[in-house]
Order: C-alpha cells, then sequence, then structure tokens
C-alpha cells in the first residue's frame, strides 16, 4: 500500500486532509483517485487506512477505516548527534538511510574537525520525509538545528544509555552489550572527518558517556552512523 503524509492539523474522528505538496505528489505523481486506498502517517507515530472520497483542485479529503499507533516503530528511541561533513551530500545519505532504520532524532554538530558551512535543515527533513514514507514508517524523525559540542553536552542530557564512537580497535566495549530492556532512549555521538579529538572524547566521558568501537576498521561517517543505528535498532 503507498504511504502518504499529512501533518495532525488535518485529522479529524474520521476525516483526513492532504493537502500542499503531498497531495500534488497523490494526485500528479502517484495518479490516485477518488475510491483508492490509500495509507496515511502523521509524523507522530500514527498510521491510517484511507479511502479517498473528494478530490478538487488543491486537497484531497479521505474516510479513515483503521488506526495504527505506533506502527512500524521501534521501542527505543535513538538520536545521533553526527559531526556535520564537508560533502552535503553525503549527510543526505545519512539522513535518508538512519530515517530507513528508525532513527529518532538527528543533530549536526559542529566539532574541532569541522569546516564552518550552512546546515541545509529544511532539505534534510523534506529527505527525512520521503524516507519515512518510503520504508513504511510513522514517526518522522526531526532534524536538529546545527549545535557546538559542547552546548549539546550541557542541553541534551535525558537520556538512558549515552554513547560516544571513538577509534581504539577492539579494547573499546561494543554497542551490543549496553543494550538491555531497561533502556528505553539512546543518543550515539559520532565524529566528523577525522574524527574527534582527545580533549572532545574526554569532555564527552565527562558527561557521562561512555566510549565505543566499530572494531579495528577506521569507518567513514556517515558509514559509522548506519552501522550505529542498525547496532542499535536491528
Amino acid at each position: 500500500m503507498d504511504y502518504f503524509y499529512t501533518s495532525p492539523e488535518n485529522i479529524e474522528k474520521k476525516k483526513i486532509i492532504i493537502d500542499a505538496q503531498e497531495f500534488k505528489h497523490l494526485t500528479h505523481v502517484m495518479r490516485k483517485k477518488e475510491g483508492d486506498f490509500i495509507r496515511v502517517v502523521d509524523g507522530k507515530g500514527n498510521a491510517y487506512d484511507v479511502i479517498l472520497k473528494e478530490i478538487s483542485a488543491k486537497k484531497a479529503i479521505g474516510e479513515i477505516t483503521g488506526k495504527y499507533s505506533h506502527h512500524n516503530e521501534p521501542s527505543l528511541s535513538v538520536t545521533l548527534g553526527i559531526g556535520i561533513l564537508k560533502n552535503p551530500s553525503k549527510f543526505d545519505f545519512l539522513v535518508e538511510k538512519v530515517t530507513e532504520i528508525g532513527v529518532n532524532n538527528i543533530i549536526p554538530l559542529i566539532t574541532a574537525r569541522t569546516i564552518p558551512s550552512h546546515a541545509k535543515i529544511d532539505r534534510w527533513q523534506k529527505l527525512a520525509l520521503s524516507a519515512m514514507k518510503q520504508c513504511g514508517r510513522s514517526y518522522l524523525p526531526q532534524i536538529h538545528e546545527l549545535i557546538k559540542l559542547p552546548e549539546f553536552l550541557q542541553f541534551y542530557t535525558d537520556y538512558d544509555l549515552k554513547l560516544v564512537a571513538h577509534q581504539e580497535g577492539n579494547e573499546i566495549n561494543k554497542i551490543e552489550s549496553f543494550l538491555k530492556s531497561s533502556v528505553k532512549s539512546a543518543v550515539m555521538l559520532i565524529g566528523p572527518e577525522g574524527g574527534f579529538e582527545e580533549n572532545e572524547i574526554e569532555r564527552c566521558i565527562q558527561s557521562g558517556f561512555v566510549k565505543v568501537s566499530f572494531g579495528c576498521r577506521r569507518l567513514r561517517t556517515e558509514t559509522a552512523a548506519i552501522v550505529a543505528a542498525t547496532s542499535i535498532l536491528l
């Protein structure tokens, strides 16, 4: 079944409205017609079975025939804090893939080894929306504003599990060793090209983070993010 998105404000007891860009996708790209069955997600964890009842020039109205809460979502809420990359297309790829895997929040980080650039928050949010629909999720990952690592450590504190990636081979614990049933929320920090500097790692440890390794091989940031999300969620 094809997935479409609408905001929670467009959902009533038995009625759903699809408008704006998603309406264009529904009618012009997917060629949906009155009487067709679709699935609509609200980005907050809910999915709805819908039959299209009315299609006008600017919006479609559908009747809700079924509702599913926490649809296709993991029980563990995962946040990734990731050093911003020099090549924007690599971060595009990263956003798409970790969305498909099940990450809830993506926070671009400014670290000692990042090259200052404009974070493309709106673009990344659109990519996350597209990936959410493609893979059948119901929660839309939030792409947060760019933030410096020290500020992140100060303000983002409320997690059951806090991990930071560090290249020290097999001497460091693997991610899987920390995953317990009591863990409901986790945050993973991944450095940019070249990784975190040692003083940044120390600041993370002082803030309650534990160092983890992806093994003896050095991974690109975008690869490390995918491996981390997979290790935690799949």
